[in-house]
């Protein structure tokens, strides 16, 4: 295979690596354009124009009832115009034809002929008046209303038949880890009356089989959540655990839930009425500093990375820090080598200067697994109005926290604080590139409406109020926007696969420890 085109694309970290995702050329103009028809003209939230960018452009039925009665007005117009022209023709050019029993024979045939066309005419017309009531039938009569939360909620219920509702973070696994010793036989998930349970649901604990299914969530992220305070210590240990934990509930709940690794895993599991479970990992210092502990959590199906938490790693600067440090030299070989693996970067927690680091370097999309906008609410894990374009142009997705302090500053949230940060940035970054990451199991104040898993349906029926918001927008808000986002970045490792790059081994000095057997 020939490299010599790769040159034209040097990027520091990346050896010459080119640009090789979808969204590099096409999807920018895509993203501005898309930001630009969302922006709001009045600065209000609540009337933000629906964007003019979708997956699927198509008339709406009303649409083409009008543009169907346009052309049967048009079309008779044009056939009397014509008659009228023909006629005068004929009545003007005096003896055109041969005389048989007083009549002209030329007269008669076009007479004749005349009455044809006025019959075709008239047929066609009602052919196409009958079409054009039909789809405003459809469209003003049979199409379900979206007066009522109860006629919303079924609309909800259909989108999520086909598009799987994706949560992008879930602390379930570190509760299991934390209080029940990762002894998930203790833990009440099912909705086992019989069942014997230390689960008492304390505020927290908002996740189980029985409410996922209510809430229609057809993905759900289950985080291997690291503390700082293990950085240096057993970070590896705590992820690989809740590793554990994630996919032996999996195997327990089998009938419910099915461990996925790939965009085409959620897509047969969706079609088999089951659950996705899919793991990420929160905090970079779970992996070492070491690109084998990288690759070996993606062998065990992690397939997103949060680069930091609140602290500081040694190669990228967390936002809840006082220095707003980027990504080192290391930083950047991470990036480069989730990359090559098709390993989703996750940015929330990031510090902005990292961010921008990493939207710089990256080849693939990357992702904010649970956020919100910084401009509402000046949280560390927010994201301001300059990185969210950034993100539009790299294809890339912001996933909703409904953490009340970043949704609220704090105090106690309730459902249309969610409502503004969907909006907003849909109004910065636009439709494209917003989805859900509640954060439940971790929300000591989950917002009033939206208290456990089971909530989404009325989140969504709630957008569905303004007319500003379709089915189809809903639809990309759910899941489409994600399912895209990882696909995107299987594309990028395939093809990185194809042009047989290699796996590289760079380490970074690490302090001494006493913990450590032998240096990097």
């Amino acid at each position: 295979m020939n490299f010599d085109h790769f040159m034209d694309y040097q990027t520091t970290g990346f050896g010459g690596l080119p640009d090789v995702t979808e969204h590099s050329n096409i999807r920018r103009t895509i993203s501005r354009q898309n930001s630009t028809s969302n922006s709001d003209s009045g600065g209000e939230i609540a009337s933000i124009q629906k964007s003019k960018v979708n997956f699927n452009d198509s008339k709406s039925p009303s649409d083409v009832s009008d543009a169907l009665a346009g052309d049967v007005v048009a079309a008779v117009a044009a056939k009397a115009k014509r008659k009228s022209q023909k006629a005068s023709q004929q009545h003007g050019s005096g003896g055109g034809g041969h005389m048989v029993g007083g009549s002209r024979v030329g007269q008669h045939k076009l007479t004749g002929r005349n009455s044809c066309v006025i019959g075709l005419t008239l047929v066609v017309a009602m052919s196409l008046l009958a079409i054009a009531a039909t789809l405003l039938y459809q469209h003003f009569v049979m199409a379900p209303s979206r007066n009522s939360h109860t006629q919303r909620l079924k609309i909800v219920k259909r989108i999520l038949r086909d598009v799987p509702l994706v949560d992008g973070h879930n602390n379930f696994a570190w509760n299991v880890r934390k209080y029940a010793h990762s002894s998930l036989e203790l833990v009440h998930v099912s909705n086992d009356i019989n069942h014997k349970s230390m689960w008492v649901r304390p505020a927290w604990a908002q996740t189980d089989m029985e409410r996922l299914k209510m809430g229609q969530v057809g993905v759900q992220v289950w985080s291997a959540y690291v503390p700082c305070e293990a950085q240096g210590l057993d970070a590896v240990q705590l992820a690989l655990e809740q590793i554990d934990i994630i996919r032996r509930l999996t195997d327990m709940y089998h009938q419910d839930t099915v461990l996925v690794q790939s965009s085409k895993d959620i897509q047969m599991a969706q079609r088999q009425g089951l659950i996705s479970s899919l793991i990420g990992i929160e905090g970079g210092h779970a992996i070492g500093s070491s690109l084998g502990v990288l690759r070996s959590f993606y062998s065990l199906g992690a397939r997103y990375l949060s680069l930091t938490h609140k602290c500081d790693v040694s190669w990228a600067g967390s936002s809840s820090t006082a220095i707003d440090a980027g990504l080192s030299q290391f930083g950047k070989a991470i990036i480069r080598e989730m990359n090559r693996l098709g390993m989703m970067i996750d940015l929330s927690y990031s510090s902005d200067n990292t961010a921008r680091d990493v939207l710089s370097s990256t080849r693939a999309p990357v992702i904010f697994s649970h956020s919100g906008a910084r401009q509402l609410c000046n949280s560390t894990r927010n994201v301001p109005d300059d990185i969210l374009r950034l993100v539009a142009e790299n294809g890339g997705l912001i996933m909703i926290s409904f953490d009340s302090e970043d949704v609220a500053c704090g105090r106690q949230s309730r459902l249309k604080d969610v409502v503004d940060h969907i909006k907003y940035i849909r109004t910065i970054a636009g439709i494209q590139h917003i989805g859900l990451g509640a954060g439940y199991d971790s929300i000591e104040l989950p917002p009033i409406g939206l208290e456990d898993v089971s909530k989404y349906p009325d989140l969504l029926a709630t957008l569905l109020e303004d007319p500003n918001w379709s089915e189809e927008d809903i639809a990309m808000l759910a899941g489409k926007n994600f399912l895209r986002i990882m696909e995107t970045v299987e594309n990028v490792r395939d093809y990185w696969k194809r042009a047989a790059i290699q796996p590289i081994e760079q380490t970074e000095p690490q302090p001494k420890s006493q913990c450590a057997y032998m240096a990097s």
